[in-house]
C-alpha cells in the first residue's frame, strides 16, 4: 500500500516483522490498535508472534521465502538482535527494513558496539578484545583486577559469559564461553544498572522515556522500577547516552541503552539494543505510548507518541515455572499480567511479566 502525502504508512498497511518471539507478539498488538496489519517471519511454528499475526515459517536463510515476504509487506522490522544480517540484507532488497542493517550489525557484536560508544564520546567499562585463547592472559594483565569474559556475539541473559578473578583457571574461563572470539571487560563496582528507551522517528524527531532500574537475578532481568532512583542530573545524563546513540546510528525506530551507574556517579554503556527491550515492558501500562506503539510510529511514518508516565511501576519478568502462579496474578487487585503464549515451560525461559503501578511520587 502506497504511503499518504506526509510519508506516512496509512492504517490498513502491513509491518513486517522478522522473528516470532514475544518482542514481535506485543509490537503486533499495538500495530493492531493503530490500524494495522502484520506479518511475521519466524522459524518455528506457533511462535507467540505468529499466534497474533500472519506468520510464514521458514528458515532465515531461505531466499526464496524471505523475498515473497518482504513483497507481501510495506515496511520491515526485527524483534530481537542476533538475527542473520543476511536476512534482513535479502528483506532490505525489496522493502525498507527500520532500523538500519548498520545498527543491527554493530549491535550484534560486542567489540563493534564499544568502538562505537567510544567513537560518540560515551564511557564504557575498560575491555581488550580476546579474538583467541593466547589473548586472554595478555588482555587480563592489561586491565587488572577482577574482569568478565563475554563471547563477542550472540550472548544474552547471562549466557556465554565468565567471570576470572586473579589466579582463575582461564582455560576453563574460555571453554566456558565456548572458545569463541570474546571480549575482557573490566569489572564495575557499580551502585545500580539502568536503562533508557530512545526513540527516533522518519523525519529525524526523537523522544525518551524515563531512565528505570534494572535488577538481575542469575544473568536475566528480574525486576525494572521506573523510574531510577537517580538524581535528575544523572537521568539528564543517561538520556543524553541514549539520545546521541539513536542519532549517531540513523535509526528509525527504537534504541535501548544498558548503564552501570558508577559508585563515583558516573554512568559506563554496557550494552546496547536497536529494538524493544525487556526492561521497557512497564510502559504498556504507565506510558500513554508504549514502546511498542512507538516502534510502530517511527518505522510507518507517523509522530512520535508522548513518552511521559502517568504512574510509578515496577514489572517483574515471570522465569520457568514462575508462570505458574497466573491463577494468583490474575486475581491480584491492580496486577497487569501478561503473558506471551509460550507452550513450553524451560528454566531462565521468559514466560510473562507482571506490572504493578504505584502513585507517581513527588
Amino acid at each position: 500500500m502506497a504511503a499518504d502525502g506526509g510519508g506516512a504508512l496509512p492504517p490498513g498497511a502491513t509491518i513486517g516483522i522478522l522473528g516470532g518471539g514475544q518482542l514481535g507478539r506485543m509490537t503486533a498488538l499495538a500495530a493492531a490498535r493503530l490500524g494495522y496489519r502484520c506479518h511475521v517471519f519466524c522459524d518455528e511454528a506457533d511462535a507467540p508472534a505468529a499466534q497474533v499475526a500472519a506468520a510464514t515459517v521458514a528458515a532465515y536463510d531461505d531466499a526464496a521465502a524471505l523475498a515473497e515476504f518482504a513483497r507481501s509487506v510495506d515496511v520491515v522490522t526485527f524483534e530481537f538482535e542476533n538475527m542473520p544480517a543476511a536476512a534482513l540484507r535479502a528483506v532490505a532488497a525489496h522493502r525498507p527494513v527500520r532500523p538500519s542493517i548498520r545498527a543491527l550489525e554493530i549491535a550484534q557484536d560486542r567489540v563493534a558496539e564499544k568502538r562505537f560508544f567510544a567513537a560518540q564520546g560515551i564511557a564504557s567499562a575498560p575491555w581488550r578484545p580476546v579474538p583467541d585463547y593466547p589473548a586472554l592472559a595478555p588482555a587480563l594483565r592489561a586491565l587488572g583486577g577482577a574482569c568478565v569474559l563475554k563471547t563477542v556475539r550472540m550472548g544474552y541473559d547471562g549466557k556465554g559469559q565468565a567471570r576470572i578473578e586473579p589466579g582463575s583457571d582461564l582455560a576453563a574461563a574460555w571453554a566456558r564461553v565456548g572458545r569463541v572470539p570474546s571480549i575482557l571487560e573490566g569489572f564495575v563496582e557499580f551502585e545500580r544498572e539502568i536503562s533508557v528507551i530512545a526513540a527516533r522517528g522518519l523525519d529525524g524527531s526523537v523522544a525518551c522515556y524515563d531512565p528505570v532500574e534494572n535488577r538481575h537475578r542469575d544473568g536475566i532481568l528480574d525486576v525494572t522500577r521506573a523510574p531510577a532512583a537517580i538524581s535528575d542530573a544523572l537521568a539528564d545524563g543517561a538520556r543524553e547516552i541514549a539520545l546521541r546513540a539513536v542519532q549517531a546510528l540513523d535509526i528509525v525506530g527504537l534504541i535501548c541503552v544498558e548503564m552501570f551507574v558508577a559508585r563515583d556517579g558516573a554512568l559506563l554503556a554496557n550494552e546496547m539494543a536497536p529494538r524493544p527491550h525487556n526492561s521497557g515492558h512497564w510502559t504498556i501500562d504507565a506510558c500513554a505510548t508504549s514502546q511498542f506503539e512507538q516502534l510502530v510510529r517511527a518505522i510507518c511514518g507517523l509522530p512520535l507518541g508522548d513518552t511521559a508516565r502517568f504512574a510509578d511501576a515496577e514489572m517483574t519478568n515471570l522465569i520457568g515455572d514462575e508462570v505458574d502462579s497466573w491463577p494468583r496474578l490474575v486475581a491480584e487487585p491492580g496486577a497487569r499480567l501478561h503473558l506471551y503464549g509460550k507452550s513450553e515451560t524451560r528454566p531462565g525461559r521468559k514466560m510473562g511479566h507482571v506490572t504493578r503501578l504505584k502513585p507517581i511520587r513527588g
